[in-house]
């Protein structure tokens, strides 16, 4: 009797967890700060590199600015910001990503910093493919919250079909997205993760469509996807 009354509980317990279902949640929701702070400029700290690929942190740092911009926010020129960084010992913004921020708002006259976080970096010529995983925290200079913030691993997937059949089809296309893989400019990765990523970031006060699209649906905080170049 009670072994039976056990697995009719396990058996509901499974069936309620299989049958939930996560509700979107609204941009206003995930990202209120952003309509409530209504923030205008936005200061590109250097990005935290924890990959194996040395050369990740360059890649990301010239690419961030176009989506954010494109949203509808003024972004600190990144040279001329990575210039006083550099000059100002504060080049390792891991240093700053739980420390007030109130400095870099007198010195840059920015209301959010953005913080990019590289954790992974991997190639694979034979898989053609590059898989990043990268997380991007937007924070307030004036009150240190979080505003903005996901991680993606995102898969940029090199492959080629030349259309062939059979054997010598399938080591030709192989032997195509294998090279294709190799000549992937790395600036292309890290731009097709910023473009998805930020994505999702609210409309800034110079977009037509700023405090317009509250109610639409936010992405995932934490995502997988597989991009084709």
């Amino acid at each position: 009797m009670l072994k039976n009354t056990i697995l009719l509980t396990l058996t509901a317990l499974v069936l309620t967890t299989a049958c939930t279902v996560t509700e979107p949640v609204s941009k206003l929701q995930a990202y209120n700060g952003l309509y409530t702070e209504k923030p205008v400029s936005l200061l590109i700290m250097p990005p935290i590199n924890r990959s194996t690929n040395v050369e990740a942190k360059e890649y990301f740092h010239t690419t961030l600015n176009v989506p954010i911009a494109n949203a509808g926010y003024y972004v600190i020129p990144p040279f001329l910001s990575m210039d006083i960084l550099k000059r100002e010992s504060a080049y390792d913004a891991e240093l700053f990503l739980d420390a007030p921020l109130a400095k870099f708002g007198e010195v840059f006259g920015a209301d959010m910093a953005l913080f990019t976080l590289i954790h992974k970096w991997d190639k694979s010529s034979i898989g053609a493919t590059v898989t990043v995983d990268v997380e991007y925290i937007i924070k307030s200079i004036h009150t240190n919250e979080v505003l903005f913030k996901r991680r993606g691993q995102v898969t940029y997937d090199t492959s080629m079909n030349l259309g062939g059949s059979g054997l010598v089809g399938a080591l030709a296309n192989m032997a195509a997205s294998a090279i294709n893989t190799a000549v992937t400019k790395y600036v292309d990765v890290a731009r097709a993760c910023n473009s998805y990523t930020l994505s999702d970031l609210p409309a800034g006060t110079y977009s037509p469509t700023f405090l317009q699209d509250s109610i639409q649906n936010a992405g995932k905080d934490v995502f997988k996807v597989t991009i084709k170049k």
